[in-house]
């Protein structure tokens, strides 16, 4: 994430606000990408209904969902403001079958990906660990990180999946 901008006061009573503009935002700003606030750590997108450049490094912008001065004044005022790093290359992308082979973490267990079962209806990483073969689903939600790095995967089971 790159910071464009800072949000720093009212625009009118319907929940515009003006925007200092850094050097770092576009010039051609779509409506269909959104800005993003930090909030609680987590990036929260803000997709702009009307953006009116005012100088060099300023704008008014309404964002759509804030539309009262409550709003805008309690979850945007004074924070900064990102749009997303445009990855042109496609480097996050890789096939399930990569990971065979890469060293795995269950909690304090650790093994080997030694196989990868694609299925439409229900893909499977073999795993191997203490010698013993198990089945676990290929699913998203039970990767807790790659790291592609030192070849390791950290899984997040729920209890019963593993039996040892």
């Amino acid at each position: 994430m790159i910071a464009v901008g800072r949000i720093g006061r009212l625009f009118g009573t319907d929940g515009g606000v003006m925007i200092t503009l850094y050097a770092a935002f576009p010039d051609d700003i779509s409506n269909e990408e959104p800005l993003f606030v930090i909030v609680d750590e987590l990036a929260v997108p803000l997709f702009i209904s009307s953006f009116e450049r005012r100088g060099q490094s300023g704008a008014v912008v309404h964002f759509d969902d804030i539309d009262t001065e409550y709003r805008a004044e309690h979850y945007l005022l004074g924070r900064e403001i990102f749009i997303a790093e445009d990855d042109d290359d496609d480097d996050d992308e890789f096939y399930m079958q990569d990971l065979i082979g890469f060293k795995v973490k269950v909690g304090k267990l650790t093994g080997e990906l030694t196989d990868y079962y694609d299925s439409e209806a229900n893909p499977l990483f073999e795993i191997s660990i203490d010698g013993k073969e198990h089945l676990i689903p290929a699913q998203e939600e039970f990767i807790a990180h790659i790291d592609f790095e030192r070849r390791e995967i950290k899984f997040v089971l729920p209890d019963g999946l593993l039996e040892l």
